[in-house]
């Protein structure tokens, strides 16, 4: 008898709230960082992609305008669903 196979859902986290790119060569520092590594995550299986945003000198931000850039960019590369949920992480 032939298994069914499981499904699963591919989360990835592109930013952290506190991480730094001096921690990996890979961390997307930028918004333009932050939007093609989202992109290219979707394509390669991704459902769901985690972001924190961050400025162009890769300092994390809340700013309307900043997630705006970065979910724009997002969604003008790729199709699907794209959920907008608000949070706030204390910096202090």
């Amino acid at each position: 008898m032939a298994r069914t196979p499981k499904k699963v859902v591919i989360s990835a986290a592109i930013t952290g709230a506190i991480h730094t790119p001096s921690m990996s060569p890979y961390f997307a520092a930028t918004p333009d960082q932050i939007i093609q590594q989202a992109v290219d995550a979707h394509k390669a299986g991704a459902a769901i992609v985690h972001i924190h945003a961050r400025n162009d000198e890769g300092m994390p931000v809340g700013d309307f305008a900043t997630f705006e850039k970065i979910l724009t960019g997002i969604k003008s590369q790729r199709t699907g669903h794209l959920q907008r949920r608000p949070g706030h992480q204390d910096q202090g």
